[in-house]
């Protein structure tokens, strides 16, 4: 199982359409089934946090599962995201509930898998802080002491009790390696090509090369790369929102205090104000990210590059911010790009495709990919398994919701 760690994904799989067979035109490819379990497995596609989350409280349920993924975990969103987590953000919008259900599975989750040691998880203060590029240096006003350029106005919008991080990676990483070792999840690398449904039913996951996964259940957790599947794509639009981030480590981590800072930045040429973002993490890295800008989702995850424009602002943010950001005092450890899963209604989508019994979906999580994974497979578990979600309702994110708007049952 030691070779988990460096199984890697991509979570939405190939540009194919997902295909209704009869058993007249199925293909002759070779058909495996895994354990002889092939009414009760279930393939997750997609090794992000969404798919990880739901192949672990699956096993957790007792259930088989094969999770397919591409060639890595978490190496898209679920890797280059910030992990911020909050309790009550999301407050007044359909994902309140999966918000605030999945913040308290977090501090659990944390308990039983020794989060604080193994994925960095801890409870933050947030800061909302307002800085200008051109001013000078000022720190003070209550700010910690590292936070010492041109800040004003800052407020307290998160504390230990409603706001925490996770290292995305590590954390995604860290559940399917226990899910593996523990509990037998087992992962195949392969790329997803379609997925065989017999009489409106799920029938099997058909692979890259022929191989074939009896199952009566699939999952589609696929984030941003949702929009390459055709049957997914005709019925929800998601869109991928690329954000920029770079990752430092300063030449002194202890001086950083577990203190988030939402920014309100005036750069010097003037202009609309951005909305960076800084996360110190445990590990003695510094996170930051912003640049967010509306572009085509590439066909593999290996495509995403950042933009160099970006990443200078992103750079300039952080040595404004403080002078132990700055290109002396830290290294550069990682400058890069990742898609979010966006949908038309700012609302995640998850549950049973309509029309096809054991197709299940969950994507279009936004920015709250991190904080949302563990509720949504908690909860999707449940519907999977037991017919209907009690830790959540569900019935907000159905992909039904789009079917309806067009007319449809």
């Amino acid at each position: 199982m030691a070779a988990i760690s460096s199984l890697l994904f991509p979570p939405a799989l190939t540009r194919r359409t997902i295909t209704i067979r009869s058993k007249s035109s199925k293909s002759m490819a070779a058909k495996i089934q895994i354990d002889g379990e092939t009414s009760n497995r279930v393939v997750v596609c997609g090794g992000g946090v969404i798919g990880v989350c739901t192949a672990y409280f699956l096993v957790k349920k007792g259930i088989a599962v094969t999770l397919v993924e591409k060639s890595a975990v978490a190496c898209a969103a679920s890797g280059k995201a910030g992990g911020f987590l909050a309790f009550d953000w999301c407050d007044g919008s359909p994902v309140a509930p999966l918000a605030r259900a999945s913040f308290n599975l977090h501090r659990s989750l944390a308990e039983e898998l020794n989060g604080v040691e193994s994925y960095g998880y801890r409870p933050l203060t947030t800061l909302s802080v307002t800085m200008t590029e051109s001013k000078p240096g000022s720190g003070g006003l209550g700010l910690p002491d590292w936070v010492n350029g041109p800040a004003k106005t800052p407020s307290t919008i998160g504390t230990t009790q409603t706001t925490a991080q996770v290292h995305p990676q590590l954390f995604t990483r860290k559940l399917l390696s226990t899910a593996t070792e523990k509990y037998g999840v087992e992962v195949v690398i392969g790329k997803l090509e379609e997925v065989r449904v017999e009489s409106g039913r799920v029938d099997a996951v058909v692979l890259e090369g022929g191989r074939v996964i009896d199952t009566g259940k699939v999952v589609l957790a696929m984030g941003p790369w949702s929009s390459k599947f055709e049957l997914l794509s005709s019925i929800f639009r998601v869109y991928g929102t690329k954000a920029h981030s770079i990752v430092l480590e300063p030449k002194e981590p202890n001086a950083i205090t577990p203190h988030a800072l939402f920014l309100t930045y005036h750069p010097s040429h003037g202009g609309e104000a951005l909305d960076p973002e800084v996360y110190p993490r445990p590990t003695g890295e510094v996170y930051i990210c912003g640049m967010s800008s509306q572009e085509e989702v590439p066909d593999d995850p290996d495509q995403v590059t950042s933009n160099p424009e970006s990443i200078q602002v992103l750079k300039r943010v952080a040595k404004t911010v403080s002078s132990y950001l700055n290109e002396e005092n830290a290294l550069v450890k990682a400058e890069q790009a990742c898609f979010l899963p966006s949908t038309d209604d700012g609302v995640p989508v998850i549950g049973e495709i309509p029309g096809i019994k054991g197709c299940f979906v969950a994507t279009g999580h936004s920015c709250w990919g991190i904080l949302n994974g563990p509720a949504t497979g908690a909860a999707l578990a449940e519907l999977i398994v037991d017919g209907v979600a009690t830790s959540v309702d569900l019935s907000r994110f159905s992909p039904s919701r789009f079917s309806k708007r067009r007319g449809r049952v």
